[in-house]
């Protein structure tokens, strides 16, 4: 009887999205330009910020091609950014080498980058034009202020398959260590999270268990979120 084929279980690196694969020499441009990149911030695969009064905001966008979702993309940041940059990966006979497509940044404002993963490479195809678009104030302090609380740099920009670990969640995950060593009021964690009483009371997660009014305890799925936060 013949055997069957095993099937290949595919690993977490084939699962990953591909522009992730990008990510990396593009954050290392952007912060040889001097800017602080975070991956992954509000729905945007790269938000880079250059401090000043105002601060200077720029998103940048990834895709292993040049495509109309990457355009499409491009004009949604545009009023929410001082810059928008797009980057695909280098090619010699993709759309990247088109001088229509550069063109075509430039007339829309955007800016273009061919990225080597390989060689962490990154070639300046078209630098961003001065066109600017009704600004969305709103949104951009939306970007500014979830860049500002988040601690470190905790996802990979153009990830699309593991949960973003947002400035809310870390807070709520700095509540459950706290909470690990026994039931705590609130003001027992705001040295630490200031936002702890609204956290502890809102419990989105399901991570914490009232004991009592304004004494709360750490739940088992709070204790699951911490072991899980720890192996990643």
């Amino acid at each position: 009887m013949p055997r069957r084929r095993r099937r290949a279980t595919p690993s977490a690196a084939q699962h990953a999205a591909p522009e992730t694969t990008l990510y990396a020499a593009v954050k290392a441009h952007l912060e040889g330009l001097g800017y602080e990149a975070k991956g992954e911030v509000c729905g945007c695969d790269i938000v880079a910020v250059r401090p000043g009064e105002p601060p200077f905001l720029v998103i940048t966008e990834m895709k292993m091609g040049f495509t109309l979702e990457l355009l499409l993309q491009g004009v949604d940041r545009m009023a929410a950014a001082d810059e928008v940059w797009l980057a695909v990966r280098a090619t010699t006979r993709g759309r990247d080498a088109d001088a229509r497509v550069r063109k075509l940044c430039r007339l829309l404002g955007f800016g273009l980058l061919a990225v080597d993963p390989g060689r962490a490479g990154v070639q300046v195809l078209a630098e961003p034009s001065p066109y600017r678009p009704r600004g969305n104030p709103r949104r951009r302090a939306l970007l500014l202020r979830e860049h500002r609380r988040r601690r470190g740099d905790p996802n990979k920009g153009g990830a699309t398959r593991t949960p973003i670990m947002t400035a809310y969640r870390q807070n709520a995950l700095a509540c459950a260590a706290a909470l690990r060593e026994g039931p705590r009021r609130p003001r027992d964690l705001t040295a630490t999270v200031p936002e702890a009483g609204a956290i502890l009371l809102r419990n989105v997660y399901g991570w914490f268990d009232r004991v009592e009014r304004g004494v709360y305890r750490l739940s088992p799925s709070g204790e699951a979120a911490l072991l899980l936060a720890a192996s990643a």
